[in-house]
């Protein structure tokens, strides 16, 4: 069991199990007690952009990637203190920091977005969370909500298998998801190659699902397989409805992963969740569409509820200075 006190995903019977409420206490982050800052920021590589001294935003990315899935958004925030990193057994981490134990749940991730926030002394924070990263930032954002000005969820998916006895739509039965376990499971690059460009999803532009599965064939396979049933057999939608803070869902069209009826019961479900539809295609608009996912974000920094010691700011023209090592 993780500090945050949440269940496994399965419960004996491989039935999905719904995550109680989160609770961190401080002293438990990590298996053998706090880490100090300095050790949490090197082992995600924590790096700033921007101006040191602008409204923070904090980008989480998704499965199979690193932080440098958002180095096309970048330019398009000079003026925010951006930080990005790398989620345990992702990017440029050490595999020996993996805790299959603790990532084995979105729980941990959880725990370590919060680490992180506690190591740099983030408030405000604007979290930006793609995919699995949006549920990351869920969780996080109940355990503590004073530390969120608002969140921003780029392909978000509360849970990834059809319920039907509740008339849940997640676009995936519990076979489809077993399948897709087991192919992982049988041959980690193989599928990798097979699945990147589907979740891209952007036929005409194929060097961006080349792009991703470069990045994909980067993670270490035994994390990936683990981080794949945290996040295939996870259901948060309990979690949605203790979120006060405002939430700004992005929909892509022909998303193979998340399609339009779960975004629309992401957002239903939040009490000040807002679904915006984007013409981008595929899983990644980060990725394939920067400039109109920027455009998203900056009219919902604008328009969105005022919260104290929240400052906002017109949408840039000047361009993104080099990163420093947080």
């Amino acid at each position: 069991m993780t500090a945050l006190d949440f269940p496994s995903p399965m419960d004996a019977a491989g039935e999905l199990m719904h995550p109680a409420p989160p609770v961190i206490p401080h002293d438990s982050l990590g298996a053998g007690g706090p880490a100090a800052p300095a050790q949490v920021l090197a082992r995600h590589h924590v790096t700033e952009h921007g101006d040191p001294n602008g409204p923070v935003l904090l980008l989480a990315h998704g499965f199979g990637a690193g932080q440098g899935a958002w180095g096309r958004l970048l330019p398009h925030f000079p003026r925010h203190r951006i930080i990005t990193f790398d989620h345990a057994g992702s990017g440029a981490t050490d595999i020996a920091d993996f805790d299959h134990d603790r990532h084995g749940s979105l729980t941990g991730y959880a725990e370590d977005v919060l680490a992180i926030c506690a190591a740099l002394d983030l408030h405000q924070v604007t979290y930006v969370g793609h995919s699995v990263s949006s549920m990351i930032g869920v969780l996080a954002a109940a355990a503590e909500p004073d530390r969120f000005a608002s969140l921003v969820l780029v392909a978000p998916s509360a849970r990834y298998i059809d319920d039907p006895g509740s008339g849940y739509i997640g676009g995936f039965s519990y076979e489809d998801i077993t399948e897709l376990l087991t192919s992982l499971d049988s041959n980690y690059y193989a599928w990798s190659s097979a699945m990147a460009p589907v979740v891209m999803g952007t036929p005409d532009t194929p060097e961006l699902g080349a792009e991703l599965t470069k990045s994909f064939l980067g993670t270490h396979p035994d994390a990936a397989r683990t981080f794949a049933r945290a996040i295939f057999l996870s259901d948060t939608r309990a979690v949605l409805p203790r979120i006060a803070a405002p939430v700004l869902v992005l929909q892509c069209r022909h998303d193979a992963l998340a399609p339009e009826a779960v975004g629309q019961s992401v957002a239903t479900a939040l009490p000040a969740g807002e679904l915006v539809h984007l013409t981008a295609t595929g899983h990644c608009p980060h990725v394939s569409a920067p400039a109109e996912t920027a455009a998203a974000i900056h009219h919902h920094l604008l328009t969105r509820p005022e919260r104290p010691g929240i400052t906002e700011l017109t949408p840039p023209t000047t361009q993104l200075p080099a990163p420093r090592q947080a």
